[in-house]
């Protein structure tokens, strides 16, 4: 398997050539030469899989680079219960006939990233090893991404973390969970900003090719092709969850911010999962479902951004998303290159007139929003009718989710946290917060280490070339 650039200026590389880079040398994202398919034979024997050996299955098409027994050992020390709380590592829990959530936030940090982020980890410590060299990691994060790239990364031989997150934008929860982490080789820095500004100083920063070589920096942000690529794991493994044959069809509604999470499932889909509809749900900011209506996609200004009680869907400039519009244009890099310099110039672009919803339509996706009164009553709604308690963004995917319910054919929200990250939120819903796993019941009490910093992509250099 051969991964090329989104933009077409990078020469065709393996997956170990990709897995530390991030941004190909001509600032546009990775992508296989083409997705592997699965045919239904295929798709019956991984049926009677385990996730582990699920993940092999799957994986190995993308990492073929990886001698198979180094590969299937990391994704056996990586997919257990002792790290994601039981064998099935992501429970179906189902609320009535056709209705269900895929359990994905039972890894370290409560949340679906653990379950690229426990393997990228050691993918990144083998690969180093190999190689004989070190790395650090620039991450942007709205709340659980970095979260689990910091508990993935500590203590890693080789690996340090700078990991960038919105001043003051994240849950109490979230930030806790990052900054109280002391280990030595992890970096808070809390940008005077939102998430979007830290974003782009991640890409200014990988975009610096001089300053990138020399500080070896890496990425663990979405634009990782790993990372997308162990979440389409958990398509295969919730639609035989969901389903008693290989003749059923399926939709999956997924809270997307930064169109990671759901263009796994457009991956999935594209290899041959019989996937009908992919509904994205966003909140407030609702830049991703304007473009699946409308074929215009908008970027927001800083001050245009909202501050959601979903704060990791408060996100104006998806990242992922430039490989959804790759295939969209049926990998025209000169097409694409010409809409990212309308993007740069003008904040937009407009491909309404291009047989958009045909294009839309033939890669089964659906969109909508919600509101903050839309998941306090969603959330109020599911405890009533069946005894659950989903965090606010979960919520948002269930809340769209049911607007595309079709009879006979089954509906898997796609859970991103628990509830306990957004404790205040589920207060005002249910008027008690969310029970605390265990070992995390004081956890904002604990002292914080972290450095508060410009939204200046040179003041992050300085800071990275300081400790390295």
């Amino acid at each position: 398997m051969k991964y090329v650039s989104t933009r077409g200026g990078d020469s065709p590389k393996s997956f170990t050539a990709i897995l530390l880079e991030g941004l190909a040398q001509d600032g546009g994202l990775f992508l296989p030469e083409r997705y592997p398919h699965v045919f239904i034979p295929e798709l019956k024997a991984m049926r009677e899989m385990s996730y582990a050996q699920l993940a092999f299955a799957i994986l190995s098409r993308f990492m073929s680079d990886i001698p198979p027994a180094d590969l299937r050992a990391m994704i056996e020390r990586t997919y257990t219960k002792e790290i994601f709380g039981s064998d099935d590592i992501t429970p179906l829990k189902t609320l009535e006939p056709g209705l269900h959530i895929l359990g994905l936030s039972n890894g370290p940090t409560l949340a679906f990233k653990d379950l690229a982020m426990q393997l990228l980890g050691n993918l990144f410590e083998y690969v180093l090893a190999r190689q004989e060299r070190e790395l650090n990691i620039l991450g942007a994060t709205s709340g659980d991404t970095g979260s689990a790239a910091e508990y993935a990364m500590r203590g890693k031989q080789g690996i340090r973390v700078f990991m960038l997150s919105p001043h003051g934008r994240m849950s109490p929860f979230q930030t806790a969970q990052m900054f109280s982490l002391q280990d030595p080789n992890i970096f808070n820095l809390a940008v005077k900003g939102v998430f979007d500004d830290c974003q782009d100083i991640v890409k200014a920063v990988s975009n610096d090719a001089a300053f990138k070589a020399k500080h070896r920096i890496g990425t663990v942000n979405s634009i990782n092709w790993a990372r997308v690529a162990a979440q389409v794991v958990y398509y295969f493994k919730g639609y035989f969850a969901a389903t008693g044959s290989n003749d059923e069809v399926v939709s999956f509604s997924v809270p997307s911010g930064n169109f990671g999470n759901i263009y796994a499932g457009h991956i999935a889909r594209s290899m041959g999962l019989p996937i009908k509809r992919l509904i994205l749900a966003t909140n407030e900011n609702n830049v991703l479902d304007e473009f699946m209506r409308s074929g215009v996609y908008r970027v927001r200004k800083s001050a245009e951004v909202q501050a959601t009680s979903s704060p990791s869907m408060d996100i104006s400039k998806a990242s992922n998303f430039e490989r959804y519009v790759a295939d969209l244009l049926r990998r025209d890099p000169a097409r694409l290159n010409e809409l990212w310099k309308q993007l740069d110039a003008k904040g937009s672009f407009d491909l309404s007139g291009e047989k958009f919803r045909d294009m839309i339509a033939a890669t089964g996706f659906s969109s909508g929003s919600s509101t903050h009164a839309d998941r306090i009553s969603t959330i109020r709604g599911i405890h009533e009718d069946y005894g659950v308690i989903v965090d606010t963004h979960t919520a948002d995917g269930i809340k769209v989710g049911q607007q595309y319910r079709e009879p006979g054919v089954p509906m898997i929200c796609l859970e991103t946290a628990q509830p306990a990250k957004f404790a205040e939120t589920i207060q005002e819903a249910l008027g008690r917060e969310p029970a605390r796993p265990a070992g995390y019941e004081n956890i904002e009490a604990l002292p914080q280490r972290f450095e508060v910093i410009d939204a200046d992509a040179e003041q992050v250099k300085a800071f990275i070339a300081a400790r390295t």
